[in-house]
């Protein structure tokens, strides 16, 4: 289950499918299962005025304390994991002596168990076994409740039965939020692989050219320096020029790596907003078939600054991304637009992050624009879809 507590600087989760990771975590989780141990009122009362021999309410406490043990064991120890059958079966099968014998022994009051029945039966069993184990609580329930209270069992049976099949929904969520966030963690390691290998791939290409042109050159140069020295000073001036050359190639590769895309600012954005608490209204990513590869850097940038400040100094709990085509006079403009609703930070003039954003998008022949709006901080990075020279060259 997933609980929230909302403060003034974000949100705290106690994340679905996840256990509890501090002590804050485990109070609220204990908490939540205590809202959900409400049925047991009722047997509890009846242990304390139903007016039974003191052996009866003496078994009657022993079988309540085992029922609950095994019931809180196999929900909420269980939910959403991989199925144990064993475990599963063994707590199974002591819940499902415990109700009917507890229930038929001890009275109508006792019937609320069987609500915790099908909990288990739909949080932990598989889904084909769970639709034939709700139904069969519910039946069990109502021929007990025929000894007793006729009227109360009927009354229950509606709800043994919904909270059953809605707890399959509950533990099915669970287990592919489970398996979603493996999924997740595989892709990133698969994806940080490919890079790895990407970057090792490319850097054999650009190097392993120079660097054995450079070592042919030096044995060559070894070899004439004692009798040709104006040959051998001409190899170490080949092999100057070859390692300047294999610097460029590194540092221009370097700089490729680096450059941001925008699409991967976006996913980055949804995550950092999402971990920070903050409610995130995100667009899908724009078409950049016409937008240079300068453009696409900048805007990139300009969205990871502005989410960024969002996070750390904005205090928002909402923040909303656009982006927009605007046709001027210049050509297409590609505007992105970060609104949050927090302070705007301290409000002591720009900061660095955003003086430096400035000049990258000033170079990139954009302009920003950065303030407080009625309801928070606004962003707003304007760049040209193409450069100049891309414009002179379509000319």
């Amino acid at each position: 289950m997933m609980t929230e507590d909302r403060t003034e600087g974000g949100t705290k989760f106690v994340r679905l499918g996840w256990p509890p990771r501090n002590r804050r975590e485990v109070l609220v989780k204990v908490l939540w299962i205590g809202v959900w141990l409400v049925f047991l009122s009722s047997p509890v009362e009846d242990l304390v005025n139903g007016g039974h021999t003191t052996g009866a309410t003496v078994a009657g406490s022993l079988g309540l304390a085992a029922f609950v043990g095994a019931y809180l064991t196999l929900v909420f120890r269980n939910i959403g994991r991989p199925f144990a059958p064993r475990v599963v079966l063994t707590l199974g099968a002591i819940l499902g002596v415990l109700a009917p014998v507890l229930a038929y022994t001890l009275g109508s009051a006792w019937l609320g168990l069987f609500v915790y029945l099908s909990v288990a039966c739909g949080a932990t069993l598989p889904v084909r076994a769970a639709y034939w184990a709700i139904p069969a609580s519910g039946a069990v329930m109502y021929l007990v409740g025929l000894h007793s209270d006729e009227k109360e069992a009927r009354g229950l049976l509606l709800l043994v039965v919904l909270i059953g099949f809605a707890m399959t929904g509950v533990g099915q969520l669970v287990r592919t939020t489970v398996e979603l966030r493996k999924a997740r963690a595989t892709v990133a390691q698969l994806a940080a692989n490919e890079e790895r290998l990407r970057l090792a791939r490319d850097l054999h290409d650009l190097l392993g050219h120079s660097l054995s042109l450079i070592t042919l050159k030096s044995e060559l140069a070894g070899r004439m320096l004692p009798g040709h020295p104006d040959k051998a000073a001409q190899q170490v001036a080949d092999i100057e020029q070859v390692s300047r050359q294999a610097l460029v190639d590194v540092r221009e590769a370097v700089t490729g790596y680096r450059r941001p895309r925008l699409a991967v600012e976006l996913a980055g954005t949804q995550v950092a907003l999402t971990a920070a608490g903050v409610v995130a209204d995100i667009p899908a990513e724009p078409d950049l078939d016409d937008v240079c590869e300068d453009a696409e850097s900048a805007i990139a940038w300009a969205l990871r600054e502005a989410v960024t400040n969002v996070v750390r100094h904005s205090g928002a709990d909402r923040c909303t991304v656009r982006f927009l085509r605007r046709q001027t006079l210049d050509g297409t403009v590609l505007e992105l637009s970060v609104e949050d609703n927090g302070t705007g930070g301290s409000g002591k003039g720009p900061g660095n992050g955003l003086t430096g954003l400035t000049e990258r998008l000033e170079k990139a022949g954009g302009s920003l624009e950065a303030g407080r709006v009625k309801h928070g901080f606004r962003l707003v990075a304007r760049v040209p879809t193409a450069t100049s020279a891309d414009v002179g060259s379509r000319a």
